[in-house]
């Protein structure tokens, strides 16, 4: 037996096969003492803490793999949870599932924490669990959104056996390709003015590529094409880029192409036309069966099938470079000029093709579609088929009324993503719409899921959502999401206080860190960790205004403000801080095209305007290429612990870490220089020592020259100039 006089106490260590530890004034047998060694013989230091608050900044565990192993647990599988506390502090933790409330043992434990672990054996039903944690004085509960008084089922972790998302999406860093404004090359499947007539004008072949978008732009063509993007993808590639999501590639008569008119075929405008011919349109004709031009170019199998091939080898030299392709799924309606439809009446009587819907009662397709008015007498050219939203362009597919067509569209779920195209995975429109009930909706998309990972297992299913999407996130159906509530709009709203579209402006949440947070940690709770950690994370996207544009804070449309508008005064530096946050922050960083080159504009068509090529602006361009290479260089960034150090006016600070990086951000985003202390030991940095800074940006500019900073009590003291960001480092 050994005694140590500590303070008022006596402690005293007893060697015995149970490692009994008494302490002397007062005398407190503990059962089961803290292991500092694996072998044999051992000291353990109790700490007397009668009366001491519980530290519950130190309370932490998350579903990363630092704190559930396996992360991703397949049905039958017992996992590991873990726990953490301060190591001032003796706990009871509890890990609480459902009926079951499991006792947590010590684990491990140093300067500044102790670990507590439980294992939980899984079957296949989904697991909801919190954690109980008792000191002698205490009782509190932790969840996803943090430390609660009381139990939170709605802020429950979440595991659903055998739920996993694809390691490569996690953190992926991804760029948004709206295909006909990014770059043309080749001018030989461009639209040609007068081609076609589209909803109210003929089309527009757009030659100036700097001109800006009309307001009604929907049927005006830049020429950029798939043969563009692959002269781009040395660009791409040294961006840093990992993924391409590109917007709609298949046949299709407006520039944006959610209108699909063939869903088998990408469109030769923007693939390949190798039988060409036919007439435009003559001015005043607005009859689409004149267009022989048009339907040549998009009829023709030559051309359809030429353009498929195009793009499978497109596909395969962008997988030879390490990259992903995503394709856009629009599949709750479809477009008025699309062959099961017809409307315009350019396939009927062609070889190969059968009547549309619109055409004929008897058309094979007629089931495709819900007709308001279905007497026979409605034939031929029936237009009282519904429409999404009421927009006849947009014709809705009625799921419901034909097994075939929900058979035809899950077999082009999984034909894109099936050999020779291969590509990687799915965004899905307006997923949510889809069907007309909630019930065949989650069908339908159960089924889609289990097709599509059936034929590329390693394929992603991404939809967009707003709102709480997480009767879609059971690990039955999406993977993840388009992330606007817990990416997008809160930093939008921190930043530059406007609403996504700029349609509106709050001078209560421009800067309010606080709000930023609590905003950040309910939307963040509504995930699983792995949709989470593959959540599409955009500072902006073709459906709503330019990031850079929120920046002027000008509330409104192209329509009434002009395109020079969007581009006055706006702040760099803001874009910058945002940048630095969306490659730091657990997602994957979704660029829009042009975003890094500085491109503005209002909401669509303002914000599909032409990337800008000679035109860059390129020290922008390196800002955007070093912040990608941070997020990729460091593991932790990806797939690492996300914990809130510290928030205010005006400024967050938050952590990344693992078991070998500790990473801390810290961000002022207003006008004042600040000086604050940042509580990095919540990140398990050790209490003294040093971090080092590895980026740093504000108004002047960015610099990756390395600095050193003091712990000093667990914190690192930052002098934060105006519009600034920096991340420190601790490695392990």
């Amino acid at each position: 037996m050994q005694t140590y006089p500590c303070g008022a106490d006596i402690i005293i260590f007893v060697k015995t096969p149970q490692y009994i530890l008494f302490l002397l004034s007062p005398i407190v047998e503990i059962p089961s003492p803290k292991k500092a060694a694996r072998d044999a013989v051992f000291f353990v230091l109790y700490k007397n803490s009668r009366g001491k608050a519980m530290n519950r900044e130190a309370l932490f565990s998350d579903g990363t793999k630092q704190f559930r192993s396996p992360m991703e647990p397949k049905k039958g599988e017992t996992v590991s949870i873990r726990f953490r506390g301060s190591h001032d502090d003796l706990l009871e933790v509890y890990l609480c599932a459902g009926e079951n409330r499991i006792p947590m043992g010590f684990v491990d434990t140093n300067e500044a924490f102790d670990y507590y672990q439980a294992t939980l054996s899984l079957k296949t039903s989904p697991v909801f669990y919190h954690f109980e944690i008792r000191s002698e004085n205490e009782i509190c509960y932790f969840d996803r959104f943090g430390v609660t008084e009381e139990v939170r089922p709605q802020y429950d972790f979440h595991i659903m056996p055998g739920f996993a998302t694809p390691d490569w999406a996690k953190g992926a860093v991804m760029y948004q390709i709206l295909v006909d404004r990014f770059c043309d090359g080749d001018d030989s499947n461009d639209v040609e003015d007068r081609e076609y007539h589209y909803i109210t004008m003929p089309v527009r072949r757009i030659t100036n590529w700097s001109q800006n978008p009309a307001d009604f732009d929907v049927a005006s063509f830049y020429g950029g094409d798939l043969k563009g993007v692959q002269d781009k993808l040395n660009y791409l590639q040294g961006l840093g880029v990992e993924v391409i999501y590109f917007n709609p590639l298949f046949v299709s008569p407006s520039n944006h192409k959610y209108d699909i008119q063939d869903y088998d075929y990408i469109d030769p405008h923007f693939g390949v036309i190798v039988d060409d011919g036919g007439e435009c349109l003559a001015p005043g004709d607005y009859d689409n069966r004149h267009a022989s031009k048009y339907i040549k170019r998009v009829t023709n199998k030559k051309n359809l099938e030429a353009s498929n091939r195009f793009f499978a080898q497109l596909v395969e030299e962008i997988h030879m470079r390490g990259m992903k392709v995503i394709l856009d799924g629009v599949f709750n309606h479809c477009g008025s000029f699309n062959k099961w439809l017809d409307r315009e009446r350019i396939y009927e009587g062609q070889s190969g093709y059968k009547d549309g819907a619109f055409v004929s009662k008897d058309s094979p397709y007629h089931d495709f579609f819900y007709f308001y008015e279905n007497e026979d007498e409605k034939w031929p050219y029936n237009n009282t088929y519904d429409g999404w939203w009421g927009h006849d362009t947009l014709p809705k597919l009625n799921y419901e009324g034909s097994g075939e067509l929900t058979e035809y569209i899950l077999n082009i779920g999984k034909k894109w993503v099936s050999p020779p195209y291969n590509v990687d995975g799915w965004r899905l429109d307006v997923a949510a719409d889809l069907g007309h009930s909630e019930e065949f909706n989650h069908e339908f998309w159960r089924k889609f899921r289990d097709v599509v990972k059936k034929a590329n297992p390693n394929a992603v299913v991404l939809a967009e959502h707003y709102g709480d999407a997480s009767s879609w996130l059971q690990g039955d159906q999406w993977d993840t999401i388009m992330n606007y509530d817990a990416f997008m709009e809160p930093v939008s709203y921190f930043l530059t206080g406007m609403e996504k579209h700029s349609d509106g402006y709050d001078e209560y949440a421009i800067g309010d860190g606080k709000r930023f947070e609590m905003t950040m940690l309910h939307h963040m709770a509504q995930f699983m960790t792995p949709s989470l950690y593959c959540a599409m994370n955009q500072l902006d996207n073709h459906d709503h205004s330019r990031f850079l544009t929120r920046t002027n804070h000008k509330v409104g449309r192209v329509a009434q403000l002009g395109s020079d508008a969007a581009g006055e005064n706006v702040s760099v530096p803001i874009l910058k801080l945002a940048t630095l946050m969306q490659m730091t922050w657990p997602g994957a960083p979704t660029l829009y095209y042009g975003d890094e080159a500085g491109v503005v504009g209002f909401t669509d068509p303002d914000n599909r305007r032409t990337y800008p090529w000679g035109n860059e602006n390129r020290v922008l361009i390196d800002y955007f290429r070093d912040s990608i290479s941070l997020h990729k260089n460091h593991e932790c960034l990806k797939d690492g612990s996300f914990l809130f150090l510290s928030t205010g006016r005006d400024f967050v600070s938050y952590g990344r870490f693992d078991a070998s990086e500790k990473i801390a951000v810290a961000v002022n985003s207003g006008p004042n220089t600040m000086e604050v202390d940042v509580p990095v030991w919540k990140i398990e940095v050790p209490t003294s020592g040093e971090m080092s800074q590895i980026f740093m940006t504000n108004e002047l500019g960015y610099s990756m020259f390395p600095m050193r900073y003091q712990v000093e009590g667990g914190n690192v003291h930052l002098k934060l100039l105006p519009f600034s960001g920096v991340v420190l480092i601790c490695k392990n």
